[in-house]
């Protein structure tokens, strides 16, 4: 749960690196006062952690996804969760800054930057006072400011590098999860901490980066179908493939391969006058990537075996025919990791026009 908005008093007890938890700033440029939480959040800082940038803003990933197989041209979009509850993860911890990156950072003019997803310090003896002069800092947790011990020096000589909390949306109230102030891990470690990274939280970070492409379907007729006359619907082999995404966190050691495989393909004819072939309306993608049969002259009189068949003529305004594919979604990760995800799905949506059958009569 976000902690509610307040107002944190510097104190001796509280020292100079008081830490405001709701998106606050806490100054430390001359004489010590009253430190409140602005109406709304700062500007999140940008770039990489050299010099005066503070490293990548706090909603901003230093995870690497690369697209291993798949088509990546023509239009893609991304997949939607079956499982409506389901979501990647709100936060997690990740590498920032070396000893010799934080000290230039704190060190340089007058630094602004995020020591967690909700907290950010401005002024340079914020810094130096935490991570210079060992001084305590002091974070949220359990309802109440909790304290942290300070650093020497920056841990200048040490092998290792200051972990952040990052946050995929700060609105989103777990995002909360991750409100330790910017710590210190050894090189080649990860934290024992809750909502550090594992090979599963980049394989749900790359489930948010799959892209798909558009769900294209042969019809036959093209558009305008007749009542009671069954449209066939088809794809060519080799139109859908797996597509998989690789997710590394730099500095970890960890990565995940994400892969999403198209299973079936459902039909939506866009009014309950209709059937669909089969009944349920989902067409099997075969093993080459095919779906259904394409149409042939002398088809006509046939059932498909992916199609559909409108009983009502469309009365100037077309049926929505809507095809989405269902993917299934698996991954591999470091360490001899793995499983499933949900299920996602892409759709698209193209008009239908029905007629009635025309006959002359003589």
């Amino acid at each position: 749960m976000a902690p509610s908005r307040r107002t944190v008093r510097w104190g001796a007890s509280v020292g100079a690196a008081a830490v405001l938890c709701t998106g606050g700033v806490a100054h430390a440029n001359g004489t010590p006062g009253d430190t409140t939480t602005p109406s709304a959040p700062p500007a999140a800082p940008s770039g990489n952690a050299n010099d005066q940038e503070v490293s990548a803003s706090v909603t901003y990933s230093r995870i690497k996804v690369t697209q291993i197989s798949g088509p990546t041209g023509g239009n893609r979009g991304s997949i939607s969760s079956t499982d409506v509850t389901w979501e990647p993860p709100p936060c997690w911890y990740e590498p920032v800054f070396t000893p010799e990156q934080l000290k230039a950072f704190s060190e340089g003019g007058n630094p602004l930057g995020h020591v967690s997803p909700h907290t950010s310090w401005g002024g340079q003896k914020l810094w130096t006072d935490h991570y210079r002069d060992k001084k305590d800092a002091y974070s949220y947790k359990d309802g109440a400011l909790d304290p942290v011990a300070g650093y020497d020096d920056y841990n200048t000589g040490k092998n290792g590098y200051f972990w952040r909390g990052v946050a995929r949306d700060l609105a989103d109230p777990d995002s909360y999860g991750c409100e330790r102030v910017m710590f210190w891990q050894n090189a080649g470690e990860v934290p024992d901490v809750p909502n550090a990274p594992t090979p599963e939280t980049l394989a749900e970070y790359a489930y948010d980066k799959v892209k798909v492409p558009d769900t294209e379907i042969e019809l036959k007729p093209e558009a305008k179908s007749t009542v009671n006359a069954p449209t066939w619907v088809w794809l060519d082999k080799g139109t859908f493939q797996e597509v998989k995404v690789r997710a590394e966190l730099p500095n970890t050691n960890l990565w995940a391969e994400t892969t999403a495989k198209p299973v079936a393909l459902h039909l939506n004819p866009g009014t309950e006058d209709a059937e669909t072939f089969p009944a349920s309306g989902d067409c099997e993608i075969n093993d080459d990537g095919s779906i259904g049969i394409p149409y042939k002259t002398g088809d006509a009189g046939k059932t498909p075996p992916c199609g559909i068949s409108y009983l009502r003529a469309t009365d100037g305004e077309p049926y929505e025919l809507t095809a989405s594919v269902t993917w299934q979604i698996t991954w591999d990760g470091s360490g001899g990791t793995g499983g499933d995800l949900p299920d996602g799905t892409f759709e698209t949506t193209q008009n239908m026009n029905v007629q009635e059958i025309q006959s002359i009569n003589r």
